[in-house]
Formats: structure tokens, C-alpha cells, sequence
């Protein structure tokens, strides 16, 4: 293994031990090269103010302005004084305050006139925006030394001032006078990209790019820096996911095709209705792929209601129409039970293998949860083993060591991002071989994302929705301004309920003694003390409704904390339709299929993400009726979290949704723990905006490991992979 010993060498070597001790503890750097790729967030120019008016509050800011005026003011009948500044960028004032002993330095440095670089923590006195005893950076151009030209103040003047993510603890300056100390080290970075790719699109050399982001002369300078970053950032998670995916293609499988006139053709005879042209095409995909002698890896993602579950069973039963066995993740009991009775429901009898009334071409489905019953369990074990059950549909339950399959050829993962790669490859072990693998994701992900999540799989995508689904209205419920909407909600669930119908009634929260903000001793705010506010909780939601605007209707509740038999129960009467309204926690997100529920009311709607209202959304106009949700919110009409609301009400596409959702949060949010605390990545790269050089990042990474799978030619390369993957971070890539 080549290292790169300057860039390698300690902070506390380069810099000295007490500064290299708080950019350990409060930026998470340790090496001179970690400090490199500390990347500014903007640049200031020293010529040009930056903006006052835009200051985000309760946030550490730094600003450059122009001081307008300075004066010393007493207060406790004169003993005590305070230094109040104005500073000004022409967008805006904002005033600094100096107390005490702290006043004397900066009442004779900032005069007016004084331009200069302030830190601080932006807060609201006697309202007013202020910074309470800001560092401070002077920006004169007198500091240059004596006998420089006016050129050189011109040029001064005009040069961008490195803007860098900082903290209480270290001003954005410190920083780049760190930086300053280092930067000779960037000369020796080995450049991870082939000299072809670099040439081939006209990026700059990593030394160059490093300089350039850290010290740049003009703007264009910056342009070139990011692009080139940009590109290490993508290519390198690419090359990655790509060998993962060329050591995956390696791994030898068993091929499994199904039989003619076996248990796929009887279960397609049976089928009520077509196949949509989506769900043709993407089981062809996959039956292609369980034909191969190797692990097939694939990732089904779709719309909400696109039939997902149809196109995993029928490859499941492709599978044991092969001799092999079907194994189905879910990530809740609730979850896998509603599976279990969904998929046994669509086989009958075919789901009857070795009983009395059993088709011909039939097989056993069975069930494993956690909490089963000591006997049921034994049996569903005992049919996993003798390969008597066809079909196992269970949660963490099947990971344990205890389960043993006859022949696992099919590994489903519903509902991707809640496991982990250990769970995911205690599955895969339990093959004789490396089973065949398919990911289905219930989130519709932008093409971008899951290429740089699920870049390990390939992907095949349902935007379809089968005949019969019915629209969905979906109406913000502005339960402050307008109360007498939400009376009005409850009618239209009542309304529902008189035609025969069936309603969920969404809340964040369960409400007992163990709820979550009284677990961690919260306050109540102000809006939840207000009289008029709903109920945020489910057991105070069911029972308001049941003694007041839905009396005489059945009402139950369902949530997480309830025992599995419980849960099963309440589902089973809701879907029997005997339960008229159900009152539940987003333990009903995915997965729940009840044809006659058509109306939905989310509680507090903006507590939830989009794409979660989406998922919520998905579970009611799943029969021949339309569907009703209606969002009900106490924000006003011109907050964000209003106009998140009215985004979701606006469209019923799930794509366009999560684009939405994704340039609306941070990328760290929606990526979640697949890029939790990897160092190299995505620091420069945005994924909705850089898609296009993601997609070619991945096109250039397949070609490079193809050719050099074990990267013996590309050294630099080969350096920056291992900082992406060093052995905490070796699985994340399998945690989308």
C-alpha cells in the first residue's frame, strides 16, 4: 500500500498539539489531509459586502462588513459600559456587543469605516439581530507591506476570502491560517483519477484543485476546483460500488428457471386481472437474472401501490418451481404478517402444499416472527428444513442461527434502509450457495440516489399503476386559521364510513406515560398547550373522536408498542372491515393493504418528511373508490413546513416527491447511514444537482475496475478508496 506521508502526517505534527486537539474534537480532522479536504462553504470578497439580511438565527455566522458606527455606552448608574458596533453590507444592520474589561481592543480597532471579518453566534435583543462579543478579523489593505503597489491593493482588494464550516470554538480564519501551514503538502497528493479520464474531460490536477479551492485569485479559479472535487467525490464512491459489483458477478449461484405448466403458470392462470406492461417488463429482468449461474442483485423500487409485491412473489415462486426455496424480509411484525396474509390470499390453494384440499402444483407458506408460539415455531422450522414450505415470509426471526433452509435460492429485503449488511449477509449464508438477491424499496428514490446508495444493485423501476387503482384527492386541512375544517374532516370520515367505507386517522405519537417527550422530560410548547390544538397522540386521538365527532362509529387503535397478537387482531378486523376508523402511528406506512379503507387524516402533518406522507398516502384508493387524505397542520399558511404540505398535495408522483424531499433537507438526511461519517465523500457533490456526473462517474468506474479490478495501475486511486473505506466505514455502502 502506497501512502502519501505529508498528506498522512498528524494535525498535532503539522499544526501543534493544542490546535490540532480542538480541530480533532469539534471538526473530526486528524490529518493534513483530512484539513485539505476541509473545503470553504463560500468565499467572501473583500471588495464586495456580503449579505446581513439573510443571517440564519441561533447559528455560528461569519460575516465580512463595514463598521458605520461605534459607541460606548454605561448602564448600572455608569459602573458598568458596553461597546455597541454597527455593521453594515447595504443589505442590512446588524449590531455587535461588548461588555466589561472586552470592550477596549475593539473600541480602538473597529472605527468607522473599518472593514473586517466577524464571528459569532447570531442572536435577538429588544429585537434587534446581534453577536454578543464576536471574534473579528481586520481586512485592511494598509496591512500590505510597505512599498506595494496600488496594483497590489487592487488585487487585494478583489481577491475571494476562503469562507470555511466552523465552529464556537474556531473561527473560519484560524482555519485558513492552518490551512496556510499545510497547503505546500498539496502538491505531493497523489491524484486518484486515470490521467486519460482527467485529460478527457479538461479537469485540473488534484494539487491544483486543492490550491485553488483553498486560495483562489478570481472566481474561475473556484469554478475549476469544484469541478475537479466534484468528480473525485463521485468517481471514487463509484469505483467502490463497482468492485462490489464486479466481486458479486464472480460469486458462482445456482440458476433457477422455473418449470412450464408449474406453480408460476398455475398462479397466473388464477390471476383476476393483466399484469401492467411495467410488471411484465421488470419480471422479465429478474428472471433473467435467476437464469445466470451468478448471484442475481437487484433493486425494485416503484410507486407506492405499483404492485411491487406481485412481481416479488411471482419471482419467489419462479424459484420453487426451480426446486429452491423463497425467503421474504420485512423490517416489522405487522409487516410481515400483512405479507404473509396478502400473499397466501393471492395463492389460495396453491399456498396449501401437503394438505387435504391442496392444489397439485402447490407449496407451504409459512410464518416466522419472534413471537410465535413455542409449537408454531418448531413446525415452521422443521418445514424450512425439510423444504416442505416453499415460501418463508418473516422478520429478523429468519437471521437467527437456529433457522436452517433446505435450499435457499431467493432472498427478498422489503423495505431496504432498515437493515444492515450483517443481517442482510446472515440471510445470504444460509444458501448452499449465494442466493439470488432482490432489494425492494417502498420510497421512490431519485435515478441519482440510487445510484449512489444502491449502487451495488441494479435497478429496475415500476412507474406504473395497475388498472383499477383509484385518484387520490389529497386537501392541507389548516387546522389554525380555519378550525371549522377540521370539523368538516371528521364529517368526510363519517361520510365515508355511511357509504360503507373504511378511515385511518394518522398521528406522530402514542400518547401513553412512556410517550417519547415525556420520556425525555421536554416541555410542552405553546402550540401544544393551546386549547384549540387536536390531540398529537393516538390513544387521546381515538378516544376525543370516539366521544365526540365519530361517537357511534368502531374505532380502534394501533401502534408499536402494542403485544403482536394484538396488532394482528386489530389489522385483521380493519381488514375484515368489522373496525370503521383505525387510529394509528406510521406502524401502517408500508405494507398495509385494505381495499376498502379510502379515507385518511394526518395529525400534524407537517412532523412528517414528504415522502413519508407519500408512503401514508399509498394505503387508502387502493380499491374501485377514490381516495381522500387530508393533511391537517396548526403552521401558518407561509411556513416552509405549509409549503412542504402543499407540495404533497399538489402531485401523486412519488418521484418527483422525493426530488422535492431531497433538495428541501440536507443530503446527509436522506442518505441516511449510508454516507453516515464517511470522510471522503460527498463534501463537494450535490446529488439532485450533479446528476449528470454522478451518472458518468459510474459509466467511467464500471469500465476501470472492469479493466483493473484489483487497481495494481492506479495507486492514487487505490489510496483514496481506502480513506473512504477504512474498516469502520468497509460495510456502509450496503446500508442504503
Amino acid at each position: 500500500m502506497d501512502l502519501v506521508p505529508a498528506l498522512e502526517e498528524p494535525l498535532k505534527k503539522a499544526l501543534g498539539p493544542a490546535t490540532a486537539k480542538v480541530m480533532a474534537e469539534h471538526l473530526g480532522l486528524h490529518t493534513v489531509g483530512d484539513l485539505l479536504h476541509h473545503y470553504p462553504r463560500r468565499y467572501a470578497e473583500r471588495g464586495e459586502l456580503t449579505r446581513l439580511a439573510d443571517l440564519p438565527l441561533d447559528e455560528h455566522v461569519t460575516v465580512v462588513a463595514q463598521v458605520a458606527t461605534a459607541r460606548i455606552l454605561k448602564f448600572n448608574g455608569g459602573t458598568g459600559q458596553r461597546l455597541e458596533v454597527t455593521i453594515t453590507d447595504g443589505s442590512g444592520q446588524l449590531q455587535l456587543v461588548f461588555f466589561g474589561r472586552g470592550i477596549h481592543k475593539p473600541h480602538k480597532d473597529l472605527l468607522p469605516g473599518t472593514r473586517a471579518m466577524f464571528a459569532g453566534k447570531a442572536s435577538v435583543f429588544n429585537r434587534k439581530m446581534q453577536l454578543a462579543h464576536p471574534a473579528y478579523e481586520l481586512l485592511r489593505a494598509d496591512a500590505l507591506d510597505a512599498g506595494e503597489a496600488d496594483e497590489a491593493i487592487g488585487s487585494w482588494a478583489g481577491a475571494l476570502i476562503p469562507i470555511y464550516p466552523a465552529t464556537a470554538k474556531l473561527e473560519s480564519w484560524k482555519i485558513a491560517k492552518a490551512v496556510d501551514m499545510v497547503l505546500p503538502s498539496a502538491q505531493e497528493a497523489l491524484d486518484p483519477l486515470p490521467d486519460s479520464l482527467r485529460e478527457g474531460r479538461g479537469l485540473v490536477p488534484l494539487p491544483e484543485a486543492l490550491l485553488k479551492v483553498h486560495r483562489p485569485h478570481t472566481k474561475a479559479d473556484v469554478a475549476d476546483a469544484r469541478a475537479r472535487l466534484k468528480w473525485d467525490e463521485a468517481f471514487v464512491l463509484q469505483v467502490a460500488l463497482a468492485r462490489r459489483r464486479f466481486a458479486d458477478a464472480q460469486l458462482p449461484a445456482v440458476a433457477r428457471v422455473p418449470r412450464p405448466d408449474g406453480l408460476l403458470t398455475a398462479f397466473d392462470k388464477k390471476l383476476p386481472f393483466t399484469l401492467t406492461d411495467g410488471q411484465e417488463k421488470v419480471s422479465k429482468e429478474i428472471f433473467d437474472d435467476l437464469a445466470t449461474e451468478h448471484p442475481m442483485h437487484r433493486l425494485l423500487q416503484g410507486e407506492v401501490g405499483s404492485g411491487k409485491t406481485m412481481v416479488a412473489l411471482r419471482a419467489m415462486l419462479a424459484v420453487v418451481d426451480a426446486g429452491g426455496q423463497a425467503a421474504m424480509l420485512a423490517p416489522t411484525e405487522v409487516l410481515a404478517q400483512q405479507h404473509h396474509r396478502s400473499v397466501t390470499e393471492m395463492m389460495g390453494e396453491l399456498a396449501e402444499g401437503g394438505m387435504l384440499g391442496g392444489a397439485e402444483h402447490s407449496t407451504k407458506v409459512v410464518l416466522l416472527t419472534g413471537s410465535m408460539g413455542v409449537a408454531a415455531r418448531r413446525q415452521a422450522l422443521l418445514d424450512l428444513v425439510t423444504g416442505d414450505a416453499g415460501i418463508v415470509i418473516g422478520t429478523h426471526a429468519l437471521i437467527e442461527d437456529k433457522v436452517q433452509f433446505h435450499d435457499l435460492g431467493l432472498v427478498v429485503v422489503d423495505e431496504q434502509h432498515r437493515f444492515g449488511v450483517e443481517q442482510r449477509d446472515a440471510l445470504r449464508g444460509k444458501g448452499k450457495q449465494p442466493p439470488h438477491l432482490l432489494v425492494m424499496t417502498a420510497t421512490p428514490i431519485p435515478r441519482t440516489v440510487a445510484m449512489t446508495v444502491f449502487g451495488d444493485l441494479e435497478t429496475s423501476v415500476l412507474d406504473q399503476l395497475p388498472a383499477g387503482r383509484s385518484p387520490i384527492a389529497t386537501h392541507v386541512v389548516p387546522a389554525a386559521d380555519k378550525p371549522h375544517f377540521l370539523a368538516r374532516a371528521w364529517e368526510r370520515v363519517r361520510e365515508e364510513v355511511e357509504s360503507g367505507h373504511q378511515a385511518y386517522v394518522v398521528c406522530p405519537r402514542i400518547g401513553d406515560d412512556q410517550d417519547e417527550s415525556a420520556k425525555k422530560g421536554k416541555k410542552k410548547s405553546a402550540e401544544d398547550e393551546a386549547e384549540k390544538r387536536p390531540p398529537l397522540a393516538v390513544l387521546d386521538v381515538a378516544e376525543e373522536l370516539a366521544h365526540g365527532a365519530l361517537r357511534g362509529l368502531k374505532v380502534e387503535v394501533l401502534h408499536g408498542r402494542m403485544q403482536p397478537d394484538d396488532k394482528d387482531a386489530v389489522m385483521r378486523r380493519f381488514a375484515a372491515g368489522e373496525t370503521d376508523v383505525l387510529v394509528a402511528t406510521t406502524v401502517i406506512e408500508v405494507g398495509v393493504n385494505v381495499p376498502n379503507a379510502t379515507a385518511m387524516v394526518i395529525m400534524d402533518a407537517d412532523r412528517f418528511g414528504v415522502s413519508q406522507l407519500h408512503q401514508l398516502r399509498g394505503r387508502v384508493g387502493r380499491g374501485a373508490a377514490p381516495g381522500l387524505c387530508l393533511l391537517v397542520s396548526e403552521m401558518p399558511e407561509a411556513s416552509p413546513a405549509r409549503a412542504r404540505l402543499g407540495a404533497v398535495a399538489a402531485t401523486l408522483d412519488g418521484f418527483e416527491l422525493s426530488r422535492i424531499d431531497l433538495e428541501q433537507r440536507r443530503e446527509g438526511d436522506v442518505l441516511g447511514q449510508a454516507q453516515s461519517g464517511v470522510r471522503s465523500s460527498l463534501r463537494m457533490l450535490a446529488v439532485i444537482e450533479d446528476e449528470e456526473i454522478i451518472a458518468e462517474a459510474r459509466e467511467e468506474a464500471t469500465k476501470v475496475v472492469r479493466a483493473d479490478p484489483d487497481l495494481e495501475h492506479l495507486p492514487g486511486l487505490r489510496t483514496a478508496l481506502d480513506a473512504l473505506l477504512d474498516e469502520e466505514r468497509e460495510q456502509y455502502l450496503d446500508k442504503g
